[in-house]
């Protein structure tokens, strides 16, 4: 686009050896002039017109001066806009109040149209230079806002009421998600698969952000579309895992552990693809990890068989499930959560509600970090079965 440049001068004669001089550049595109002759006049045309790029103003002129028209362009607060004053060399005065003013820069009279033309190639730099700054940052407030929104869509879609079913008292349940961006890769699930059963998921995608998220999503629509179906664990990380291994792009994967836990009953059947092992918190205080069914991550590898283990949850007894984002959490002297403190920590919330354990963890962790910057998503899953 051209540069478009107002000439402010009441100099007639000036008007003609502008467009001669830049008649070459003109006729390219590169330059489009248009001309007042006082201040007053070039005021009413930027106001009419605010895309002009460059201004060369006279400083003494009839109606309104340059200094005042120069005042007037300050506060249109375009920082795209550079002013070039005109004066006469025995005018250093003028010229410096200008220059203090905020003028881009200077020539004097007798023009000497070979300084002017640099002067004029100096602004377009700087001028081409904040146009891309501000088209940046457009850009980015765009980005800011889609993240933001998908954000909200990827916080929508993970469960949120707590209760769940406040008509069923044999369980209880609660999760939360705390992206180390605005939008993570893990997430947590749980869905009623028939009158009997719950299901319940903890994963973690590969890699953060954007693409994270939108894996994210995928992931838990194929495990909770299947779940729905298949009765087994293992089968349905089976199914999940060659549907997700077709989705994959730049080798993502996923970590996952999901469980069955028959209401009535107390039993557990899980599988775990490659994910950190929940932790049993037994109503004695006694905790240990759950024992890993040793299977592959899911979309690593298709055509996998996939391993489910049991175990039974007596009435006060509670798993606790999470992602890396805890275990890895790292405090200012660069040290880790770990998992034996994470052990330890749980041998205190024997006869917590899940809303407590999750809450304790979140506290524990927080604390831990002492301000140091949170660098994987955080996902806590605690469930109790009370009989």
């Amino acid at each position: 686009m051209a540069i478009k440049i107002l000439s402010v001068d009441d100099e007639q004669d000036l008007e003609i050896l502008l467009t001669q001089y830049f008649r070459r550049k003109i006729k390219k595109g590169e330059y489009e002039f248009s001309f007042a002759h006082n201040g007053l006049e070039a005021l009413q045309m930027i106001l009419a017109n605010p895309d002009y790029d460059i201004i060369l103003s006279d400083i003494n002129m009839p109606e309104m001066d340059g200094l005042t028209l120069l005042t007037k362009i300050n506060e249109l607060r375009n920082p795209a806009m550079k002013c070039i004053m005109v004066s006469a060399y025995g005018d250093m005065e003028n010229i410096r109040i200008a220059m203090n003013r905020g003028a881009f820069d200077f020539t004097t009279k007798p023009i000497n149209l070979e300084d002017m033309e640099r002067t004029i190639e100096k602004a377009v730099e700087q001028i081409q230079f904040i146009k891309n700054a501000q088209q940046e940052h457009t850009q980015l407030k765009s980005i800011q806002s889609d993240l933001n929104v998908t954000r909200e869509i990827q916080q929508t879609i993970l469960p949120k009421k707590f209760p769940p079913y406040p008509e069923l008292t044999s369980f209880d349940i609660y999760a939360s998600m705390s992206a180390a961006k605005y939008v993570g890769g893990d997430f947590y699930d749980f869905f009623r698969i028939d009158n009997d059963r719950l299901g319940f998921v903890v994963a973690d995608v590969s890699g953060k952000g954007v693409p994270a998220a939108i894996f994210m999503a995928i992931s838990r629509t194929v495990v909770r579309a299947i779940a729905q179906t298949e009765n087994s664990a293992a089968k349905c990380m089976q199914r999940a895992n060659d549907i997700l291994c077709q989705e994959s792009v730049n080798d993502m994967f996923v970590t996952v552990f999901y469980g069955i836990l028959n209401i009535n009953t107390g039993v557990v059947t899980y599988c775990n693809a490659g994910h950190n092992p929940p932790i049993w918190i037994d109503r004695g205080g006694e905790v240990s990890p759950l024992p890993l069914t040793h299977d592959l991550v899911l979309a690593a590898m298709e055509d996998k068989q996939y391993h489910e283990k049991e175990i039974i949850l007596n009435p006060g007894d509670s798993l606790f499930l999470y992602t890396d984002g805890v275990t890895e959490a790292n405090n200012l002297a660069g040290e880790l959560y770990g998992d034996n403190r994470l052990l330890e920590n749980c041998k205190t919330y024997t006869g917590l509600s899940p809303r407590e354990i999750v809450s304790s963890i979140t506290h524990s962790v927080s604390t831990f970090a002492m301000g140091a910057v949170q660098s994987d998503d955080i996902t806590l899953l605690a469930i109790r079965y009370n009989g």
